[in-house]
Order: C-alpha cells, then sequence, then structure tokens
C-alpha cells in the first residue's frame, strides 16, 4: 500500500515510518521537511498535497498543536490556537483527502490520553481530543468505502524530557509500542474506533 504520514519527522511519526516501511511504500509529509510539505491550516495547501501525491491508500496524521495554559488566564485566541491546528488541521485533511484515498483506503487521526484523563493547564487538548474522537465517531458512517480510526496514546517516553512535568505519575508508552495502534488502523478491519495506548 501506499501509505502518507503527515508529520513524519516527529517522535510518532517517525515510529509509525519505521515500523511500515517494512511492507509499506511510505510518503513523508510534513510542515518544513519531507518528501511532501503541508500546511494544514491551509486548506490551499492540503490540495496542492494531494495534487503532488495523486492516489493513497491510507493517511495517517501524526501532527498538531494545542495550547497549554491554566484556564483562569487563558484568551479564546489562544483556545482557538489548538481549534485550527490539531482539531480542524486533521479534519480539514479528511475533508479533502476522502477523495483522494483508494476505495477501501483508511484515516488515521491522533487524538491523546488527555480526552479521559485532564491534566493541570490542558483544558485545550482535552477539548481538542474529545471533539476529534467525536468527529471519527461519526464521521465512520458516512465516509462509503472508506475507513476512518485514531490513536489516543499517552505521553510517549521519548518525549518525557520536554512533556514529563505536565504528566506527573503517568506511565509513558515507547514511540515503538504506540506505531502498532497505527500499523492495526492502516492493516486492520476496525473503523470509527479509538485505539488507547495507555
Amino acid at each position: 500500500m501506499k501509505v502518507m504520514i503527515i508529520g513524519a519527522s516527529g517522535i510518532i511519526g517517525r515510529a509509525v515510518a519505521e515500523n511500515l516501511e517494512k511492507d509499506h511504500e511510505i510518503i513523508r509529509v510534513g510542515k518544513s521537511r519531507g518528501d511532501l510539505l503541508v500546511d494544514l491550516t491551509e486548506e490551499s495547501s492540503v490540495k496542492a498535497l494531494f495534487e503532488r501525491s495523486g492516489k493513497v491508500d491510507a493517511i495517517i496524521a501524526t501532527m498538531g498543536s494545542v495550547h497549554f495554559g491554566p484556564l483562569a488566564e487563558m484568551t479564546a485566541e489562544q483556545f482557538n490556537q489548538g481549534l485550527q491546528n490539531k482539531l480542524l488541521g486533521q479534519v480539514r485533511l479528511v475533508l479533502i483527502g476522502k477523495e483522494h484515498l483508494n476505495a477501501g483506503g483508511s484515516f488515521t487521526l491522533t487524538t491523546g490520553i488527555l480526552t479521559h484523563q485532564p491534566i493541570r493547564t490542558g483544558v485545550n487538548a482535552t477539548a481538542v481530543n474529545a471533539a476529534l474522537e467525536g468527529f471519527v465517531l461519526a464521521a465512520a458512517n458516512e465516509l462509503a468505502g472508506l475507513r476512518i480510526n485514531a490513536v489516543s496514546p499517552t505521553v510517549v517516553t521519548e518525549a518525557l524530557n520536554k512533556y514529563a512535568p505536565f504528566f506527573p505519575g503517568f506511565e509513558s508508552a515507547s514511540a515503538s509500542r504506540v506505531a502498532l495502534a497505527y500499523r492495526r488502523s492502516v492493516d486492520g478491519i476496525d473503523n470509527g474506533k479509538v485505539f488507547r495506548v495507555w
């Protein structure tokens, strides 16, 4: 299969590419580096991405940023960062990408443990992740001939040097373990599922 990975240079994206490249053709996509470039916050950029890539069999998104900060100090503009980037970026990928997936193809989006286990300063992340999981649940019923799932990882072991203070007492998961969930989504038969790696 031809598999497109958006966010392929990140910790999770690299692990997913390493896992899947053994038996799939991988197109690595990033905002600033990769086989192809895209800015998921811009519709024209997403359309241009698929014009260059042609049809693919699976699309994986392992990207998306949100705003971390105390709710008492948060502005609507800050909250909107996560909506525009992680939420609408991945939704936009599906809305445009569905016309560029081969029959039987799949989307795999990325949410996170904060959907169900909030942390201090993580309101934006929890809201965005929950919205994405709702989108996957509903969209699975209307993507005729296509599948869509999401992977919800805990904090990744390789990123603890940056994120450990935000996740006190949380058990981490290695990027290679998280990558298995993306493999399951791409090569499996599930639709409308959230694979939790935590």
